[in-house]
């Protein structure tokens, strides 16, 4: 194939083409879209709704407009991207439950805490806030850059000069490629104390800064129950994360009964969500202590929740929703955002404050030069202005005479051009005596401003002071006791409580528990007999391995040829209309792997455990109850062995019956075999060549059973045991005549 001729087409591995593009996409994502700036807090698509918003003047004391012109103007001018988009940013931006200091005044349905979307812009309309005013306050004053917009049309900020800590009060929540950021709000007058300890002394150790701002504040409230270490390594680190719990009290019904009523859910959950969570614990009896729930809120949340019995401690049933629902969150902490630099970083508490602090200060330094700049313009106007009034006379005649009035002046007063053309314009009421007066007040007023700002511009200690006056204003201004500054959200410790019964928690119900050949677990709700077992449907190639029965109550044991055992709460199986489900989705099954035994957990109950080459031990069932997914390593087989036998040991049992592939068996006191926790165990029976085929303990008083061959399904019991008796780790005898040819005892 012939090479490209127009010089268009570029010759390029496709790797390499396909990587830079995807390297150019990644970079605007996480530049433009998705992550915030450090020193306002705001995405770009946030910081052009809030400007095209204030070109608008659209202030806190103007009237409202509606929410489509604002997106028209925003996706026009500034922001060439989808319009629901922008209105979706419009929208978190007025939610007062999404944000702890909303940016944007909205009138109309701008959604709820339930869950519930906006209407749409056509309807809704939108002013700025007074925060979205702070942040923006003394953006005219040359204090932050300016670029063209998209089209080249326009000028629009690079950042704000944020006089309001968006980023740690408002939060913020974006995915970029590689990297996200995850900012909890917290409280404005908590900042400007922690602000105000940096000032002060910018080593301030953050466990000072954490004692005037303890963690979040949320605009939903809650309980904070994180344990102090933690938050303190979260906000060192900038990553970690928060336990957020629903505020509840409990609420007397009169005889003896109780209900617990929630008031605040946790950030970021919408409460019709939660409502159905909750039921849906109920319906799928997950948690046999509730017994209703029910949402009776109006502007202000309250969800009742009732107990099926008033003896079931309201801690220990809030615990367990706790760990069931969304009434506990964890809140990620992931202080990522852009720095002055534009390159993304992650902060920790402390570098935030302090690139907020500097990007402030930066800010009145270049607010000051540029009101020196507007005051060196006024003072030399005015200078102009004094030096005609002790000649006024001459000034008339000059411009009665002078056919260019302007040169003359200059030349006989030596007014610069601007002074000459100032005076020139002057109004003729303006030559009073009066005026004369207020202009020598105006330039001596305006130098001591220079004096002031000069000193202000050269001297760091002037702006510490200086920043401390406003913090101390915006404190003021979101004060603790003020409706919008007070702290929502407070802070508990996690106290351990003692867990409801299981009986209380999960009805008991009669379960006939069903295991496939290929790992496939359910449990049918009754105690069913399934000897015949045609009725069962199984995947296509699967068929029947094993059934038992339990109850809802049980925890089951799976036992693997590793040796592992894994452990699985019975209520917690699927149903059995169905397949069911693979046991490897429930727990860490090895892949492949069949299953040895399964059986419900008795406690007290002892299981023998036999690998393939002869060794085994009895085990505790404590030594096999797993807690994990993982499971718990119990029997070590030795190289080129497994786990072949795995039986409960019945009361009473007091001989091991083995038989090998060789057809010998051998009958051992159940005394001779250890009882361990785990390992390999010792020598049962000992073998030439192949391996153990079956193992089970009985009394040796009843004799051996065996199902005879055929149809019929009699059972033969062998009563004299004595010509099989022997020591542990010895050969053993063939066995008895009419003893099955596949070398398994009666079940």
């Amino acid at each position: 194939m012939s090479a490209p001729t127009d010089d268009r087409v570029r010759d390029a591995p496709f790797d390499a083409a396909l990587a830079e593009r995807y390297l150019v996409y990644a970079l605007s994502t996480i530049t433009a879209r998705s992550l915030p700036d450090v020193r306002d807090g705001l995405k770009p698509v946030q910081r052009r709704l809030l400007w095209a918003m204030r070109l608008l003047r659209l202030a806190p004391d103007q009237a409202f407009k509606k929410s489509a012109r604002v997106v028209g103007d925003v996706i026009g001018k500034y922001h060439p991207h989808g319009d629901q988009s922008v209105y979706d940013a419009l929208v978190r931006l007025a939610q007062d439950f999404a944000l702890r200091y909303p940016l944007v005044d909205g009138q109309g349905n701008f959604g709820n805490i339930d869950g519930d979307g906006a209407a749409a812009m056509r309807y809704t309309e939108a002013r700025l806030t007074r925060a979205a005013t702070l942040l923006m306050e003394d953006v005219d004053d040359a204090t932050v850059p300016f670029r063209p917009t998209y089209n080249g049309e326009e000028q629009e900020p690079e950042i704000f000069p944020a006089a309001f800590p968006n980023l740690l009060a408002n939060g913020a929540q974006g995915i970029a490629v590689g990297m996200a950021t995850a900012i909890p709000p917290h409280n404005v007058a908590e900042i400007a104390d922690a602000a105000t300890l940096l000032l002060d002394d910018p080593k301030t150790d953050l466990a000072d800064l954490l004692a005037v701002m303890p963690g979040p504040d949320f605009p939903t409230g809650g309980l904070i129950v994180e344990p102090r270490d933690s938050i303190l390594a979260a906000y060192a680190s900038g990553r970690g994360g928060f336990r957020l719990r629903a505020r509840w009290h409990v609420e007397e019904l009169g005889r003896g009964t109780w209900a617990a009523v929630v008031t605040e859910i946790p950030y970021g959950v919408a409460k019709g969500k939660l409502i159905e969570q909750l039921a849906s614990l109920i319906a799928e009896k997950k948690l046999a202590a509730l017994e209703d729930v029910r949402d009776e809120s109006d502007t202000a949340i309250r969800i009742l929740i009732e107990p099926k019995s008033r003896n079931v401690a309201p801690d220990a049933l809030m615990d367990s929703l706790f760990r069931l629902s969304d009434l506990e969150v964890r809140v990620p902490l992931n202080l990522n955002a852009l720095g002055p630099d534009r390159a993304p970083r992650v902060l920790g508490l402390k570098a935030v404050l302090l690139a907020w602090l500097n990007h402030r200060r930066d800010v009145m330094v270049k607010r000051s030069r540029h009101r020196l700049a507007a005051i060196a313009d006024r003072l030399e106007l005015l200078e102009g202005f004094l030096a005609v009034y002790l000649n006024l006379d001459e000034v008339i005649r000059i411009i009665r005479e002078e056919e260019e009035p302007k040169p003359a002046l200059m030349a006989r007063f030596a007014l610069s051009d601007r002074q000459a053309e100032a005076v020139l314009n002057m109004r003729l009421r303006a030559l009073r005596r009066l005026e004369e007066l207020e202009i020598g007040r105006e330039r001596d007023r305006l130098l001591a401003e220079r004096r002031r700002l000069e000193g202000l511009v050269g001297s760091q200690a002037q702006q510490t002071k200086a920043l401390k006056v406003e913090l101390a204003a915006l404190r003021r201004e979101f004060a603790p006791d003020t409706a919008l500054g007070r702290r929502r959200t407070s802070f508990a410790e996690a106290v351990a409580v003692a867990p409801i019964p299981k009986e209380a928690l999960v009805a008991r119900e009669p379960l006939t528990v069903i295991l496939s050949a290929k790992g496939w677990i359910r449990a049918q709700k009754g105690h069913a007999d399934l000897a015949d077992s045609s009725g069962l449907k199984f995947k296509e190639g699967d068929e029947l391995l094993l059934w038992f029965h339990a109850d809802t109550l049980d925890r089951i044991l799976l036992l693997c040829p590793s040796g592992r055992v894994f452990t699985l709460d019975a209520h917690a199986l699927p149903g059995g209309r169905g397949f069911g489900e693979p046991v490897s989705l429930m727990v860490d099954w090895p892949a492949g792997a069949e299953v040895v035994a399964a059986a419900p957990l008795r406690e007290g109950a002892r299981w023998l455990l036999v690998a393939s080459d002869g060794r085994g031990f009895v085990a505790p069932v404590s030594a096999l109850a797993a807690e994990t997914r993982k499971g718990r390593q119990v029997m070590t087989p030795r190289a080129g062995a497994r786990l072949a036998v795995a039986r409960e040991i019945a009361e009473g049992d007091d001989h091991l019956a083995i038989i090998g592939a060789n057809r010998k068996l051998l009958l051992v006191p159940l005394a001779e075999v250890p009882e361990q926790e785990k390992g390999q165990g010792v020598t049962l029976q000992k073998y030439r060549d192949g391996g153990v085929s079956d193992a089970i303990t009985l009394k040796f008083a009843d004799g051996l059973s065996w199902r005879m061959a055929g149809e019929t399904g009699r059972i033969r019991t062998e009563s004299n045991l004595l010509p099989w008796l022997g020591a542990r780790a010895s050969a053993g005898r063939m066995a008895p005549t009419g003893f099955p040819r596949d070398n398994r005892f009666a079940q």
